[in-house]
């Protein structure tokens, strides 16, 4: 899983030199880490994207023989209706 890191104490440090009261900066940076910390929980690895994509390759080649067996099927019907109609006429 990945995670984002944040210094809550140099992110308050920096509110407290900007002029933001002590408690005030304090209280931003607390509410900033668990807003990263509950976002970071959704985000996607790279691992997970390459496990899928490899998931939907095998899929797409086995739709792949699947199609190519049904238009071989559906050939071999149709020369086969096309000689029993040469015999015919």
């Amino acid at each position: 899983m990945t995670t984002i890191t944040f210094d809550t104490l140099k992110f308050a440090n920096r509110l407290k030199s900007a002029g933001v009261s002590s408690a005030h900066a304090e209280a931003e940076a607390e509410a900033l880490a668990e807003v990263f910390e509950l976002t970071g929980r959704d985000l996607v690895t790279r691992e997970y994207l390459d496990v899928r994509l490899t998931q939907l390759e095998q899929r797409m080649i086995q739709i792949e023989q699947r199609i190519t067996i049904k238009l071989g099927a559906l050939m071999a019907g149709a020369v086969g209706i096309v000689a029993a109609l040469v015999k015919l006429l």
